[in-house]
């Protein structure tokens, strides 16, 4: 497995279409911050848009495009040509699984699936934090329509039906779409350093797969190095200049993510979930957990709904 696979697994990012909207006209949509943990997005089915951001940004939508808003910014949802004078009545049909919204009853200039990523603290926010505030890929460019297409027709049809398993199925193409947009987003040239762009790099990343591999190793520069065919001098200046970061801050991040998943998905005592991502000491685990992720071991667990 590759480190951008093996990260984005870590994750855990869970997804769902919220609602389809059928438009046409002019219309102006707005959409509310939504809390922290929450992404939602935009996925093109068929014709154009534009979305407003906070800050006044214009991002032109188009076929095969998705919009991820990683920090739930506010945003309005317009058509292509950004005026709203005169826009139709919106409607709501919830009689099926999958609401739609429209405002026509004839031609549709604009298909939109409409849908959020969700994610727990110390596990998916590493990747969130190393994507741009607003990211916009065309996933028509990577992958081609005909993907897209099916992964939408395949969801669609999952949460209609809502079949046994069907909320399995609905998570694992909505995981599909997350990749599919980040993988679109680590191929840019103008990535800015950070934990993507070390993944992106085939020998960096492999010293990240080293570290996710065993966590629990006592690594060092030069073992890094060498897990990367590298020179340590080489190394570390290729890694501050990809990631934005030393090793060991990275390694430190690293192993405080995996210690949240197995603290929310395990039972194992604080103790055991120390040794397995590298410190002997229960008390120095506990003192690097609490700074990085704002609460001690115990605190975080409770926090989340399990018991200690």
């Amino acid at each position: 497995m590759d480190a951008l696979s093996r990260v984005l697994e870590l994750s855990d990012v869970k997804g769902a279409p919220d609602l389809r909207c059928l438009l046409s006209g002019q219309f102006a949509i707005h959409h509310d911050p939504v809390p922290a943990g929450e992404a939602p997005y935009h996925l093109v089915l068929s014709g154009r848009a534009q979305v407003q951001v906070p800050d006044g940004t214009v991002v032109q939508l188009q076929e095969g495009d998705l919009l991820l808003l990683p920090r739930g910014s506010a945003h309005v949802m317009r058509n292509a040509q950004g005026a709203c004078k005169g826009a139709g009545a919106m409607t709501m049909d919830d009689s099926d699984a999958l609401p739609v919204r429209s405002n026509t009853g004839g031609d549709i200039e604009l298909d939109l699936l409409c849908g959020r990523f969700t994610y727990a603290p110390g596990s998916a926010d590493m990747v969130m934090a190393a994507l741009p505030d607003v990211l916009h890929v065309s996933l028509a460019d990577h992958g081609g329509m005909d993907i897209v297409r099916a992964l939408v027709a395949m969801l669609r049809t999952e949460v209609a039906a809502m079949a046994p398993g069907a909320a399995a199925v609905v998570t694992a193409l909505s995981q599909a779409l997350f990749v599919l947009a980040v993988r679109a987003y680590t191929q840019r040239a103008d990535v800015p350093a950070s934990l993507l762009l070390l993944l992106a790099d085939a020998r960096l990343g492999s010293a990240v797969l080293a570290m996710l591999r065993h966590p629990e190793q006592a690594w060092t520069v030069e073992s890094l190095a060498e897990s990367a065919a590298m020179s340590r001098a080489s190394f570390a200046r290729h890694f501050a200049a990809k990631g934005n970061s030393s090793p060991w801050e990275l390694l430190t991040i690293l192993r405080m993510r995996m210690a949240s998943n197995l603290l929310l998905h395990g039972k194992l005592p604080v103790g055991e979930v120390a040794e397995r991502v590298g410190y002997r000491s229960e008390a120095a685990f506990g003192k690097v957990f609490a700074r990085q992720m704002g609460q001690t071991p115990a605190a975080y667990r409770r926090a989340h709904g399990q018991a200690i």
